[in-house]
Protein backbone atom coordinates (compact mmCIF):
# COMPACT_ATOMS: atom_id res chain seq x y z
CA UNK A 1 0.00 0.00 0.00
CA UNK A 2 2.71 2.60 0.50
CA UNK A 3 4.21 1.91 -2.64
CA UNK A 4 0.91 2.30 -4.13
CA UNK A 5 0.34 6.05 -2.54
CA UNK A 6 4.14 6.66 -3.73
CA UNK A 7 2.98 5.84 -7.35
CA UNK A 8 0.09 7.61 -7.15
CA UNK A 9 1.28 10.67 -5.73
CA UNK A 10 4.05 10.76 -8.51
CA UNK A 11 1.88 10.56 -10.99
CA UNK A 12 -0.27 13.50 -9.77
CA UNK A 13 2.77 15.88 -9.69
CA UNK A 14 3.66 14.98 -13.08
CA UNK A 15 0.00 15.83 -14.72
CA UNK A 16 -0.02 18.66 -12.50
CA UNK A 17 3.38 19.98 -12.89
CA UNK A 18 2.48 19.51 -17.02
CA UNK A 19 -0.65 21.45 -16.67
CA UNK A 20 1.61 24.02 -15.03
CA UNK A 21 3.92 23.93 -17.54
CA UNK A 22 1.53 24.84 -20.36
CA UNK A 23 0.14 27.48 -18.79
CA UNK A 24 3.93 29.06 -18.69
CA UNK A 25 3.65 32.18 -21.26
CA UNK A 26 5.77 31.67 -24.33
CA UNK A 27 7.95 34.36 -25.02
CA UNK A 28 6.35 35.26 -28.37
CA UNK A 29 3.24 36.15 -26.03
CA UNK A 30 5.40 38.28 -23.99
CA UNK A 31 6.46 40.72 -26.80
CA UNK A 32 4.39 43.06 -28.52
CA UNK A 33 3.23 41.90 -31.66
CA UNK A 34 5.48 42.95 -34.89
CA UNK A 35 7.03 41.33 -38.11
CA UNK A 36 10.20 39.77 -37.45
CA UNK A 37 11.56 37.05 -34.95
CA UNK A 38 11.38 37.35 -31.31
CA UNK A 39 15.01 38.16 -31.03
CA UNK A 40 14.58 40.87 -33.57
CA UNK A 41 11.43 42.28 -31.52
CA UNK A 42 14.01 41.90 -28.47
CA UNK A 43 16.44 44.09 -29.70
CA UNK A 44 13.59 46.73 -30.68
CA UNK A 45 13.24 46.98 -27.30
CA UNK A 46 16.62 47.16 -26.05
CA UNK A 47 16.86 50.29 -28.69
CA UNK A 48 13.73 51.91 -27.62
CA UNK A 49 14.38 51.96 -24.13
CA UNK A 50 18.13 53.37 -24.85
CA UNK A 51 16.19 56.32 -26.68
CA UNK A 52 14.24 57.08 -23.74
CA UNK A 53 16.85 56.87 -21.65
CA UNK A 54 18.84 59.42 -23.69
CA UNK A 55 15.81 61.73 -24.25
CA UNK A 56 16.81 64.64 -21.99
CA UNK A 57 20.01 65.23 -24.29
CA UNK A 58 17.85 65.05 -27.30
CA UNK A 59 15.78 67.80 -26.17
CA UNK A 60 18.69 69.96 -25.75
CA UNK A 61 20.38 69.37 -29.09
CA UNK A 62 17.20 69.57 -31.49
CA UNK A 63 14.65 72.07 -29.32
CA UNK A 64 15.56 75.81 -28.47
CA UNK A 65 16.25 74.67 -24.96
CA UNK A 66 19.82 75.25 -25.33
CA UNK A 67 18.98 79.63 -26.08
CA UNK A 68 16.84 79.65 -22.87
CA UNK A 69 19.01 78.08 -20.87
CA UNK A 70 22.69 79.78 -21.84
CA UNK A 71 20.23 83.27 -21.64
CA UNK A 72 19.37 82.98 -17.86
CA UNK A 73 22.93 82.34 -17.09
CA UNK A 74 24.02 85.21 -18.94
CA UNK A 75 21.20 87.12 -16.86
CA UNK A 76 21.92 85.83 -13.34
CA UNK A 77 26.10 86.19 -14.00
CA UNK A 78 25.15 89.54 -15.40
CA UNK A 79 23.09 90.97 -11.96
CA UNK A 80 26.31 88.96 -9.90
CA UNK A 81 23.75 86.54 -7.93
CA UNK A 82 25.84 82.99 -7.94
CA UNK A 83 22.47 81.08 -6.99
CA UNK A 84 19.25 83.05 -7.07
CA UNK A 85 17.09 82.34 -9.10
CA UNK A 86 17.88 78.37 -8.34
CA UNK A 87 19.32 76.44 -11.33
CA UNK A 88 15.60 74.20 -10.71
CA UNK A 89 13.85 77.40 -11.73
CA UNK A 90 15.92 78.64 -14.25
CA UNK A 91 15.55 74.99 -16.12
CA UNK A 92 12.21 74.69 -15.50
CA UNK A 93 11.40 77.62 -17.12
CA UNK A 94 13.53 76.65 -19.99
CA UNK A 95 11.77 73.70 -20.08
CA UNK A 96 8.41 75.18 -20.53
CA UNK A 97 9.21 77.92 -22.45
CA UNK A 98 10.96 75.15 -24.73
CA UNK A 99 7.02 73.46 -24.31
CA UNK A 100 5.67 76.32 -25.72
CA UNK A 101 7.71 77.31 -28.87
CA UNK A 102 7.66 73.50 -29.91
CA UNK A 103 4.39 72.82 -29.00
CA UNK A 104 3.39 72.68 -33.19
CA UNK A 105 6.52 70.57 -33.89
CA UNK A 106 6.08 68.07 -31.23
CA UNK A 107 1.97 67.76 -31.81
CA UNK A 108 3.12 67.03 -35.79
CA UNK A 109 5.35 64.84 -34.41
CA UNK A 110 3.14 62.99 -32.55
CA UNK A 111 -0.02 63.09 -34.90
CA UNK A 112 2.26 62.07 -38.03
CA UNK A 113 4.62 59.70 -36.17
CA UNK A 114 4.32 57.96 -32.87
CA UNK A 115 -0.06 57.50 -33.29
CA UNK A 116 0.56 55.65 -36.42
CA UNK A 117 3.21 53.32 -34.67
CA UNK A 118 0.87 52.92 -31.65
CA UNK A 119 -1.80 52.08 -33.62
CA UNK A 120 0.33 49.76 -35.72
CA UNK A 121 -0.55 51.64 -39.02
CA UNK A 122 3.00 52.13 -40.24
CA UNK A 123 6.45 50.39 -39.80
CA UNK A 124 9.14 51.69 -37.00
CA UNK A 125 11.35 52.81 -40.17
CA UNK A 126 9.02 54.87 -41.56
CA UNK A 127 7.37 56.24 -37.74
CA UNK A 128 10.91 57.47 -37.52
CA UNK A 129 10.81 59.57 -40.40
CA UNK A 130 8.00 61.20 -39.89
CA UNK A 131 9.08 61.89 -35.88
CA UNK A 132 11.98 63.41 -37.10
CA UNK A 133 10.54 65.51 -40.09
CA UNK A 134 9.27 68.03 -38.19
CA UNK A 135 12.79 68.78 -35.83
CA UNK A 136 14.38 68.61 -38.52
CA UNK A 137 12.10 71.04 -40.45
CA UNK A 138 12.82 73.14 -37.09
CA UNK A 139 16.19 73.14 -37.32
CA UNK A 140 16.81 74.00 -40.75
CA UNK A 141 14.55 77.36 -40.46
CA UNK A 142 16.77 77.98 -37.22
CA UNK A 143 20.24 76.97 -38.15
CA UNK A 144 22.77 79.39 -39.40
CA UNK A 145 23.82 78.37 -43.23
CA UNK A 146 27.33 78.99 -42.42
CA UNK A 147 27.54 76.63 -39.54
CA UNK A 148 25.76 73.91 -41.83
CA UNK A 149 27.56 74.41 -44.04
CA UNK A 150 30.96 73.75 -42.36
CA UNK A 151 29.37 70.72 -40.97
CA UNK A 152 28.74 69.87 -44.19
CA UNK A 153 32.54 70.33 -45.48
CA UNK A 154 33.83 68.76 -42.57
CA UNK A 155 31.70 65.23 -43.48
CA UNK A 156 32.60 65.48 -47.20
CA UNK A 157 35.49 62.30 -46.57
CA UNK A 158 33.51 60.77 -44.36
CA UNK A 159 29.64 60.60 -45.31
CA UNK A 160 28.22 60.89 -48.70
CA UNK A 161 27.09 64.06 -50.31
CA UNK A 162 23.37 64.62 -50.60
CA UNK A 163 22.09 65.49 -53.87
CA UNK A 164 19.89 67.97 -54.67
CA UNK A 165 16.55 67.43 -53.11
CA UNK A 166 17.89 64.95 -50.84
CA UNK A 167 17.29 65.68 -47.14
CA UNK A 168 20.15 66.76 -44.75
CA UNK A 169 21.90 63.88 -42.63
CA UNK A 170 20.85 64.64 -38.91
CA UNK A 171 24.49 63.53 -38.00
CA UNK A 172 25.58 66.83 -39.84
CA UNK A 173 22.13 68.97 -38.86
CA UNK A 174 22.76 68.24 -35.25
CA UNK A 175 25.83 69.41 -34.29
CA UNK A 176 25.23 72.69 -37.21
CA UNK A 177 22.13 73.58 -35.45
CA UNK A 178 23.62 73.27 -31.68
CA UNK A 179 26.32 75.48 -32.48
CA UNK A 180 23.71 78.31 -34.09
CA UNK A 181 21.68 77.77 -30.64
CA UNK A 182 25.28 78.34 -28.85
CA UNK A 183 25.90 81.99 -30.79
CA UNK A 184 22.31 83.06 -30.43
CA UNK A 185 22.06 82.59 -27.13
CA UNK A 186 26.01 84.25 -26.21
CA UNK A 187 24.32 87.42 -28.25
CA UNK A 188 21.80 87.55 -26.30
CA UNK A 189 23.77 86.94 -22.70
CA UNK A 190 26.23 90.29 -24.17
CA UNK A 191 22.77 92.10 -24.43
CA UNK A 192 22.08 91.50 -21.33
CA UNK A 193 25.19 91.58 -19.27
CA UNK A 194 25.80 95.22 -21.15
CA UNK A 195 23.78 97.40 -19.07
CA UNK A 196 25.06 95.73 -16.11
CA UNK A 197 28.72 95.96 -16.95
CA UNK A 198 27.28 99.84 -17.07
CA UNK A 199 25.92 99.83 -13.87
CA UNK A 200 29.08 97.95 -12.34
CA UNK A 201 31.37 101.17 -13.71
CA UNK A 202 29.72 103.47 -12.75
CA UNK A 203 29.29 102.39 -9.12
CA UNK A 204 32.88 101.30 -9.17
CA UNK A 205 33.88 104.76 -10.58
CA UNK A 206 31.74 106.60 -7.55
CA UNK A 207 33.23 104.09 -4.97
CA UNK A 208 37.06 105.25 -6.05
CA UNK A 209 36.37 108.74 -6.10
CA UNK A 210 35.04 108.67 -2.23
CA UNK A 211 38.50 106.54 -1.59
CA UNK A 212 36.29 103.63 -0.39
CA UNK A 213 38.85 101.47 -1.56
CA UNK A 214 38.34 98.53 0.70
CA UNK A 215 34.56 98.29 0.19
CA UNK A 216 33.98 95.94 -3.33
CA UNK A 217 31.76 97.58 -5.88
CA UNK A 218 30.12 94.85 -6.56
CA UNK A 219 28.47 94.46 -3.42
CA UNK A 220 26.99 98.26 -3.58
CA UNK A 221 26.02 97.68 -7.24
CA UNK A 222 23.84 94.50 -6.75
CA UNK A 223 20.86 96.57 -5.37
CA UNK A 224 20.42 98.73 -8.49
CA UNK A 225 20.88 96.34 -10.95
CA UNK A 226 18.30 94.55 -9.14
CA UNK A 227 16.01 97.58 -9.12
CA UNK A 228 16.92 98.44 -12.71
CA UNK A 229 15.82 94.78 -13.65
CA UNK A 230 12.82 95.21 -11.56
CA UNK A 231 11.58 98.66 -12.81
CA UNK A 232 11.84 97.45 -16.66
CA UNK A 233 10.29 94.25 -15.77
CA UNK A 234 13.03 92.48 -17.00
CA UNK A 235 11.43 89.17 -16.64
CA UNK A 236 8.88 90.21 -19.07
CA UNK A 237 10.90 91.78 -21.61
CA UNK A 238 13.44 88.71 -21.73
CA UNK A 239 11.06 86.00 -21.67
CA UNK A 240 8.89 87.51 -24.28
CA UNK A 241 12.03 88.25 -26.22
CA UNK A 242 13.51 84.68 -26.15
CA UNK A 243 10.00 83.35 -27.59
CA UNK A 244 9.59 86.27 -30.32
CA UNK A 245 13.15 85.13 -31.65
CA UNK A 246 11.70 81.84 -32.99
CA UNK A 247 9.06 83.34 -34.59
Amino acid sequence: MRIRSILTSLIILLVTGAEAYSQVPSLESLLPPSEGAASGRMIQIIVLLTVLSLAPGLLIMVTSFTRFVVAFSFLRSGLGLQSTPANIFLISLSLFMTFFVMGPTFDKAWNEGVRPLTENRITEAEAFTRTTDPFREFMLAHVRPKDLQTFIDLSSANYPAASEGEKIDLRILIPAFMISELRRGFEIGFLIALPFLVIDMIVATLVMSMGMMMMPPTVLALPFKILFFVLIDGWNILVSGLVRSYF
